[in-house]
């Protein structure tokens, strides 16, 4: 039976089929009762980039900003998959609530960088079926192989342990923040609108990474031996993030990108500060090999065996059921 004082839901049915609810009451389950499909592994319906100019920039080569955005967002794309498996895993609850959430601003991220490279050059979007639900920046995510993501190889790097994450995202962010910080005066109005909301969000994930590695640098034996630990094979892939690849050079010469060899040294200087207080020193190790041929890297399409194997588990629901609806 229904209490006198419970709001009642007054259900009937349109031509199409379609629930309609006439209830007097806002009612939480109401979105659920409206025939409106979406495809099932997106997260959100609607066009991240609707509403916003998205023309390219006078001179500037759609092919390149296309390109460029790919970079930057498959950076964004894995390494949130990556810290998203941080997730019920981390030492608290407190820091798994932070690791979560730095996971969802970097997939934020790299759906509006997705979305902005399929805008520039929708040759870059794979081939679905004819009507697909699937929207460009989901095609981007999930319908690509591990030679079709131009992230670099740090972000691709499988999970150790808490000192491990932490030193990962400090070396992530640090690089990451100084090239957002300049992307922000970028000829192009969406890639310099994506970065301004990137600088707030990589500014706390630099500054949790930061106060970490302190934190274990200055805690115990074991933590400060871990940290060291984890640095130390971490950083044969710092600095590959500021190799600078041909189209990173044509952006940048366009007034659209950024020039990572650029920002290398202020990266640097960050690192270092935090090291001095967490009275640890640089490490020494050199940076690491090309895979594959004439030693091509991440942005060239080369990855580690660890990409295969996340992307793998990414993409097998997405695949195995392409017009998933709800």
């Amino acid at each position: 039976m229904t209490a006198h004082n419970e709001p009642t839901i007054h259900v009937e049915h349109d031509e199409a089929g379609t629930n309609v609810d006439h209830g007097d009451h806002d009612n939480a389950y109401s979105g659920l009762l409206v025939n409106d499909a979406n495809w099932a592994f997106g997260t959100d319906f609607e066009d991240p980039l609707a509403g916003v100019d998205t023309t390219v920039p006078d001179g500037v080569d759609a092919k390149d900003l296309g390109a460029y955005c790919l970079m930057l967002g498959d950076d964004a794309l894995v390494f949130s998959q990556r810290i998203s498996e941080w997730c019920s895993n981390a030492p608290d609850l407190e820091e798994d609530i932070a690791l979560a959430n730095i996971a969802l601003d970097l997939l934020g991220q790299a759906r509006l960088l997705l979305a902005r490279a399929a805008a520039a050059d929708p040759e870059l979007v794979p081939e679905l079926f004819a009507g697909s639900p699937v929207p460009d920046e989901d095609r981007l995510a999930y319908f690509r192989n591990d030679l079709g993501f131009r992230n670099v190889r740090l972000a691709e790097v499988p999970n150790g342990d808490f000192a491990e994450a932490v030193a990962k995202i400090l070396i992530y962010s640090t690089w990451r923040l100084s090239i957002f910080e300049r992307l922000t005066g970028s000829r192009d109005t969406v890639l310099a609108a994506i970065a301004a909301k990137g600088v707030k969000e990589m500014s706390y994930h630099r500054d949790f990474a930061g106060r970490w590695v302190v934190t274990l640098a200055r805690g115990t034996e074991e933590s400060r031996s871990r940290l060291v630990a984890a640095l130390d094979g971490l950083w044969p892939l710092w600095s590959e993030l500021f190799e600078t690849h041909p189209v990173e050079t044509a952006v940048a010469e366009a007034g659209i990108g950024v020039d990572p060899a650029t920002v290398a040294d202020e990266a640097s200087v960050i690192l270092d500060q935090v090291f001095a207080a967490a009275g640890i020193d640089r490490p020494e190790r050199g940076g690491l090999a090309g895979v594959g041929v004439h030693g091509g890297k991440g942005r060239d399409g080369l990855h580690t065996e660890a990409l295969s194997k996340l992307l793998a588990e990414m993409q097998v629901v997405a695949r195995e059921h392409p017009e998933g609806q709800w």
